[in-house]
């Protein structure tokens, strides 16, 4: 590793990565690394690591979401909406990880252009968002079903069948079908995060604007009663939850159907025995229906194809229901209290907007107050659809062109083909086309693709066990871009321990730890440590979450925890906007949690200050 100057992190040219991640680089695509064709502007850059969206090694094919994400998020703010100082995010990977800069400001000149169409461009889109909203879904919704509706061949045969031969050929056949497939499921994608960003920048800037109102208007104010008057809203990230209430209440009301669903047998084995019940027949239409589109929930974050979702291990939402069934047996509500949160919220804004002297003031609170509480919830809206829904399609899709590649002995197990970027899998698709358009006998270069995925397997699983620095280049002096700041929870102090090379402490000399009132409340009870996913159902009533990050499929898990704290995001990350809907404290971006708190341990969460504390360790 070069030596590291002072006031800066490692230059991104010259850092070194262990050396039993030789031959990262040919999993990525080469625009996505670090070169020396761009490498003056590249060195000036502050690279921070971004755990939000890949905070593991990233196989080649997930990728393709975080090339789709740097587009669509980049271009609505400096093309289309054109807010004014702000530009794009940029990403480079390195030893498997990724690493994102933002862009600075434009020289004054472009940023006067830009502001004589954001006004008109921008606050079109706020007061008219409930229409744009409904007319955003149904093309949403029409591109995730064109996309389900991509015919995957299942088999190359033998000989074209007679009907696309007779009585005239039909011109393009499996070869071709097999290569445009996958071209055609990856411009979907591509169309899909154009999509998703089309108003979701302007949710955050909503978020910001009124803020700053607040900030003006109310000094001192403190982030969690800001947080306070956005909460309460109806989203679609929370009706896969809602719907697991919904079937645990029908199967608590009906004859037999609860017994079956709190027995310790599979999944299939439940709805067998079901069937065999009136009432049980009854409640397995019922799950079906919910099932699409609301069981495509993931059982992550929805960004890497071995999280699963519930559809394809329903087992999680099954025992969720279980878990349900029997808190209503106890007498417990297991809906989250949207009356309760709104009439706080209400409270709140009522009580602040007392405290305003002038009219032009009031009009200006009451317009950004306004805003925010129409267009938030779009934050949480779209996410559904996109990383979720749309999701999980691309990867039953992609698993059928994965199927193919092992029947015929390109690959070796059907997850492979994730293991291969959306540049090389062309390759395997035209290499197959071609060896079935020669003739019989034809030796396809199984060897070869199966040799570089084992080789690819080995690079990720070392990547898992290296602990990158956390950013690169040179840092500012101030870190002060807001989204920066709000998503990611990077913060000038932050960045001052990263120079110093802070270790995490050990677990046994902290007895306090601080990051961002995210969620305001104050709460005290054990601590459930959770850094993997299959984790999540060893959560257990009245603990307080210590995650990483929280991922939106937990949101079953909210109704029952006491408070969350989290390692990564600020106060519009994902753990915040969901701690206030449920009204759950919350202490998000502490960077440490999950390494000075261990499971069992007492500790008490301030969602109003910040700070964590330890009462007693376990």
């Amino acid at each position: 590793m070069a030596e590291q100057n002072v006031g800066r992190f490692p230059d991104p040219h010259e850092f070194q990565v262990p050396e039993e991640l030789q031959g990262w680089e040919e999993m990525y695509p080469s625009h996505h690394l670090f070169s020396k064709e761009r490498a003056e502007w590249e060195k000036a850059q502050f690279w921070y690591q971004d755990k939000i969206h890949a905070p593991e090694p990233l196989p080649p094919l997930d990728h393709i979401f975080q090339e789709a994400w740097q587009i669509a998020l980049s271009q609505y703010t400096t093309r289309v909406f054109c807010i004014p100082p702000a530009q794009g995010i940029a990403q480079r990977m390195v030893g498997c990880y990724m690493y994102i800069c933002a862009i600075a400001p434009p020289p004054e000149e472009v940023i006067g252009k830009k502001a004589q169409l954001f006004e008109k461009r921008v606050f079109y889109v706020f007061e008219h968002y409930d229409e744009l909203w409904d007319k955003w879904l149904e093309k949403f919704r029409a591109l995730g079903k064109e996309m389900a509706a991509v015919e995957i061949p299942k088999e190359l045969p033998e000989f074209v069948p007679e009907e696309e031969v007779l009585p005239a050929p039909t011109g393009c056949y499996v070869s071709y079908d097999l290569m445009e497939a996958f071209d055609r499921l990856v411009n979907m994608m591509f169309k899909g995060w154009q999509y998703h960003f089309e108003m979701l920048n302007l949710t955050y800037l909503a978020y910001l604007m009124f803020a700053d109102v607040c900030r003006k208007l109310f000094p001192g104010i403190s982030e969690s009663a800001i947080g306070k008057m956005v909460a309460g809203a109806y989203v679609s990230m929370f009706r896969p939850e809602e719907e697991l209430c919904r079937l645990a209440r029908l199967a608590h009301d009906s004859r037999g159907v609860a017994e079956i669903l709190k027995k310790d047998i599979s999944v299939d084995e439940k709805l067998e025995e079901l069937k065999k019940l009136p009432d049980g027949r009854a409640w397995v239409e019922e799950y079906e229906k919910a099932k699409d589109p609301w069981f495509y929930v993931s059982c992550g974050s929805g960004w890497l194809h071995h999280e699963g979702s519930w559809i394809t291990q329903p087992e999680i939402p099954f025992e969720y229901i279980k878990g349900y069934v029997k808190r209503l047996e106890n007498g417990e509500t297991i809906e989250r209290s949207l009356d309760e949160i709104d009439k706080q919220r209400d409270r709140i804004v009522a009580e602040y907007r007392e405290l305003i002297k002038s009219d032009e003031d009031r009009k200006s609170f009451d317009e950004a107050y306004k805003t925010i509480r129409t267009i938030y919830r779009y934050a949480e809206d779209h996410l559904f659809w996109v990383e979720h829904w749309f999701h999980t399609i691309w990867f039953q899709k992609i698993r059928e062109l994965g199927a193919l590649l092992v029947k015929y002995d390109m690959l070796g197990e059907v997850d492979d083909i994730f293991l291969f970027n959306r540049y090389e899998i062309p390759e395997l698709l035209t290499e197959l086309s071609t060896a079935w358009a020669l003739g019989v006998g034809i030796p396809t270069r199984g060897a070869y693709y199966k040799a570089k995925a084992e080789k690819r397997k080995k690079i990720l699983d070392a990547a898992k066990k290296w602990n990158p620095i956390p950013a690169l280049g040179v840092p500012p002096e101030e870190v002060a871009e807001p989204f920066t700041i709000m998503l990611w929870g990077i913060t000038t102090d932050k960045v001052k321990e990263w120079l110093k090379g802070v270790e995490a402490p050990a677990a046994e000399d902290v007895n306090e730890i601080k990051g961002f009132a995210s969620s305001a409340g104050v709460a005290e009870g054990p601590a459930r440590v959770l850094k993997l996913l299959k984790e999540i159902t060893e959560l257990q009533p009245g603990e307080i979450l210590v995650c990483p990050s929280t991922n939106p499929s937990w949101a079953p898990v909210f109704t029952k925890i006491k408070a969350a704290v989290t390692d990564i995001g600020g106060l519009t990350s994902h753990a915040a906007i969901v701690c206030r809907e449920y009204g759950v404290p919350s202490v998000t971006g502490t960077g440490v949690a999950t390494q000075v708190i261990k499971t069992g341990d007492i500790v008490r969460v301030d969602g109003d200050t910040g700070v964590v504390t330890i009462v007693k360790r376990a």
